[in-house]
């Protein structure tokens, strides 16, 4: 009998606004991982899908699955700057 041993891998996701509408989603920890969703949840769902058919396919290629950094950390940064 087969075994079905699964475990619970969690990855930083970065959702950006897209300019013409929806959500982009990409990956740090996965260069060229990417999706996006006209939503907000619609994104969450989709990167939850692509996440899990891109790691897959690095365990089918025989490739290891990179270990998760930490969280990036996203803020704003205020300047001031000359009027024009």
């Amino acid at each position: 009998m087969a075994s079905t041993h699964t475990q619970l891998l969690q990855y930083p996701a970065i959702f950006s606004h897209d300019q013409k509408g929806g959500y982009n989603v990409s990956f740090p920890d996965l260069p060229g991982c990417v999706t996006f969703g006209e939503t907000l949840n619609e994104a969450k769902e989709k990167a939850a899908e692509v996440l899990g058919l891109w790691l897959e396919e690095l365990q089918d290629k025989g490739e290891a699955v990179p270990a998760a950094t930490t969280d990036p950390i996203i803020g704003r940064v205020s300047v001031s700057i000359p009027a024009i």
